[in-house]
């Protein structure tokens, strides 16, 4: 947009100095048909119409410096809009793409919730409803992780080895009870590597 500015800002600018030099040139144009007329008798006003004309030479040249300095700085804006234009248009094709591919990823993780949501229905009505609940609250308490494995003696939800004397309660403990791990309380899953 900067760069567009500065272009449309230099596209006035030069505008404005071509009609500049358009008008010291008609002026020029003027005395010098003013001049070769011959209703210019009088030989002072002959010569300060000669030096009017040189003069506007003058102008008219460091005008015409002027239009061509700015045309430079139009066509470097330009280039710099063109080229800017091309990074926003690459830019916005990655952020298409990128868009188009989280939107694969939501519909594809979306999938994978409703498969998983049935799953676990499945599953929690096989689940005795005090469990169920105290399972529902924990998971609400630890970030949405209410169990976790016990691995080599290990808690895999708070990453903590247990005590001694809790892996001997473990291992005494029938294997249908509920039983929670003593630093961040979830249910502990033990299987045949919690190192029991």
């Amino acid at each position: 947009m900067a760069a567009q500015t500065e272009e449309s800002d230099t596209a006035r600018e030069q505008t404005k100095a071509e009609q500049d030099v358009d008008q010291v040139r008609q002026r020029a144009a003027r005395d010098q048909q003013r001049l070769d007329s011959g209703a210019v008798t009088s030989s002072k006003d002959l010569e300060n119409l000669q030096r009017e004309i040189v003069s506007l030479a003058k102008r008219q040249g460091d005008l015409e410096d002027v239009v061509l300095e700015i045309m430079e700085r139009r066509e470097a804006a330009q280039e710099r809009a063109a080229e800017l234009t091309e990074r926003v248009g690459s830019v916005q094709g990655r952020i298409d793409d990128a868009t188009a591919r989280r939107d694969a990823a939501f519909e594809k993780l979306d999938g994978e919730i409703a498969s998983a949501t049935k799953e676990r229905e499945v599953i929690a009505a096989t689940v005795p409803e005090d469990l169920l609940k105290l399972y529902d609250k924990l998971r609400a308490q630890q970030g949405g992780v209410g169990a976790a494995k016990l691995y080599q003696r290990t808690c895999q939800g708070c990453r903590q080895e247990l005590a001694v004397t809790d892996i001997n309660d473990i291992r005494k403990a029938a294997p249908d009870t509920v039983v929670r791990c003593e630093n961040c309380r979830r249910i502990l899953v033990r299987t045949s590597e919690s190192g029991l």
